[in-house]
Parts: C-alpha cells; structure tokens; sequence
C-alpha cells in the first residue's frame, strides 16, 4: 500500500496522486456508505454528553480488550505502520488512556466513537467529536498569483482545473502545522496559574502583545477566543471543571475539499475553489464555518471521492516535523461487510501531509484536553517495539 507521495512518484511527474478509493482499495459505493456515516456523526454529536452515534447497517463497534493485555506489533507499510483496530485497543490502553497516571480501559462509548475511522481515532482522543473552528493552513499569496499571471494549464487541462491545481499547490502544509504548533504554544503558558477563564484570556492577550502576534486583534467573537469554553471536557467536573490551568491545547489536522458550495460552477467543486478555505493573512486562521464535510463532485462517471480524512496529533515535543507521528484510520469497522475491519495506521509527517487526489485543503486545528489526560503523550514512537 504505498503513499499518496509514493504513487504519484510511480505515475511521473505531473500527474495527481492517487485517490483515496483507490488507496484503499474502496468500491463507489464503500464510498458513498463512507460518506454518509461520516456526514450523520458531527450533525449527532451536537446533542451533547448522551449522544448515541448514529446506526448503520454494517458498522460494528469493536469488542472490549482486557486492560493487561499487550499489543502485537504493528505492520511496517511503505513510510506508515499499520494494525487492525483491536491491537490499536490495546495500545491506546498502555500508551494513550492514562487519567492521573492511571491506565483506563477504553469503555464501550469510545469504542464506538472509535469505530468510525479516521475521525473516530481523533475523537476518542480528544473526548467528543472534535471542533474544527480553530484550525491554521499557510498559503503563499505571491506563488499563486505568479502561476496564475506566468503559468498556463498542462496539456488536457482545463483553466478551472489550472487554477485549482496552483491554490492547492500554493498552500504549505508544514508551515500551517508549525503555525498551529506556535499559538497551541502560545495557550498552553495562557492557561498556566489562570483558575477561570477572565485570568486565562488576561494572560493570552498579554502573551500575544509580548510576540506581537497578530491574533491579539481578533475580535472578543473570534473562534480563537472562544475556543476554551466551547471545549466539553473544560466544563466537565472530572475534566478542566471549568478551571483552565486544567487544560491543555493538542492538535488534530484536517484533510478536506475546498469546492463545497453547491451553488458554485461545477467546474470549482470539481476542480477545487481556489477563494475557499484560506487563511487569513497575519494570522493563518482559516474560516472554517462553511466546511459541510462535502466530498469532492466526481471528475468522470461513475468515480467517488471520501469527504475528509483526519490525523491526530496531540501535544508531541518533537521538533522536527518530518518526525512527528500520525495516527489514522482508513473506514470505519465493518468486519462482516464488504469494507471489511477497521485498520489503524501511524504515518510520519511528510506520509501523512502528501494527502490524496480528494482533498485540496490541509488545516491543523487546535482543540483542549484536560491535562490529566495522557492521549498527548510528549513522545510517540511509531508502530510498537
């Protein structure tokens, strides 16, 4: 199973990487049960504490794994290590459940959380289904406006697809990432010693001005600044309990589509929008507010793309980002239907941010964890020893 980045290689230069059907293996209509799962979750989620995820025909929560039991070796898979979704049970048990030290379980909630894939590996880590209202890209202004004015389109492509090629290649998902690495930064010395959030938002502002960062002017509405008190587990009573010093910030990215207003030309929800999803010059703050989790309008018939595809990341030290680990799923767990059991896979930076032909967006997004929780330990080593 190569990488995205590995198959384009295979192709030659110039042609578009692999989807993400394709990638996995995936049927239109795999596709289409894919997307209609992960489109019911978010809508759901909103009922808050006694949300009960939404059925499907074939999706299957997984069986609970003794809490002493180790986890067999991952999978060694073209730059990413690979398990099924009950060995990643039990790693998350020994590595990533701790409470107070403590290892946990993973109960029958988070497993079900778990068992829709991508974004159910990034939701059992970050408590409910994560929000996506704080998240960063970079985008190189001059570098798109110079292919637009120098470049012209390949041979077969159409000026629609030129101008969604060059906004895609225009954003750089490294400097996105480190962005949300420095203002994640930023929070966690706000949210030290501040026991309410008056005191956090004080020391965030005075941390902003002492960088002259340029979100110390968001507006008091800004998502930035109500991103703590829109957090579940800050108010929570075995979580932050309404205490920031509690809390921690973590990051999870997002792969999606940029093309997903559907009263827009065919040509941009084929091709791409090349307005949509940029972030803000200063910055980098994406607006995320009409991301509908639309998949990507098919380029011939009969052809499916998924609607998005997250990673988790967490509160990793590592400087070097080509050495940070992600971890995702491929589908969600259908053991007895034609997708077949969950897979899990940990991917270094340069597997993960290649991305594939469905998606033209990449955003690091910044979400709170209670700090007693350790599914955001400093040092995640890929695959097990």
């Amino acid at each position: 199973m190569p990488s995205a980045g590995e198959a384009a290689a295979d192709n030659g230069a110039g042609e578009e990487t692999k989807s993400y059907a394709e990638t996995y293996r995936l049927t239109a209509d795999d596709v289409a049960n894919i997307n209609a799962l992960n489109e019911s979750a978010p809508a759901a989620s909103s009922a808050g504490p006694s949300f009960r995820a939404p059925d499907s025909d074939d999706r299957v929560t997984p069986p609970a794994e003794p809490l002493d039991r180790m986890p067999d070796p991952y999978r060694p898979s073209y730059g990413r290590a690979e398990t099924v979704v009950n060995n990643y049970i039990r790693k998350w048990q020994q590595v990533y459940s701790h409470r107070d030290g403590r290892k946990q379980q993973m109960t029958e909630e988070q497993r079900e959380w778990l068992s829709y894939g991508c974004v159910g590996v990034t939701w059992v880590n970050s408590g409910q289904y994560p929000t996506n209202r704080l998240a960063f890209a970079s985008f190189d202004e001059d570098r798109f406006k110079n292919e637009l004015k120098n470049g012209r389109p390949r041979s077969g492509e159409t000026r629609a697809e030129f101008e969604g090629r060059v906004a895609k290649e225009s954003f750089d998902e490294e400097k996105g990432f480190q962005r949300a690495r420095e203002v994640a930064s930023v929070m966690n010395r706000a949210l030290e010693n501040a026991h309410d959030e008056s005191a956090y938002l004080d020391n965030l502002k005075k941390e902003l001005a002492n960088g002259n960062d340029a979100l110390r002017n968001e507006d008091a509405r800004s998502p930035f600044y109500s991103a703590l008190r829109n957090t579940p587990s800050f108010k929570e009573r075995n979580g932050g309990n309404h205490d920031p010093s509690r809390m921690k910030a973590v990051i999870y990215s997002k792969h999606f589509w940029s093309g997903q207003d559907r009263s827009s030309s065919a040509d941009k929800r084929k091709y791409g929008d090349p307005d949509a999803f940029r972030p803000a010059p200063g910055t980098g703050l994406v607006d995320m507010s009409r991301d509908r989790n639309i998949p990507r309008s098919p380029t011939s018939p009969g052809e499916g793309f998924v609607n998005f595809d997250y990673g988790w990341f967490g509160a990793q030290t590592e400087a070097d980002a080509d050495k940070t680990v992600w971890t995702h799923g491929n589908h969600y767990h259908a053991p007895n239907g034609s997708l077949g059991a969950m897979h899990v896979y940990e991917s270094k930076f340069r597997n993960w941010s290649e991305g594939y032909s469905d998606f033209d967006r990449g955003a690091y997004v910044i979400t709170f964890i209670p700090k007693s929780w350790n599914t955001a330990p400093d040092k995640v080593k890929q695959g097990w020893p």
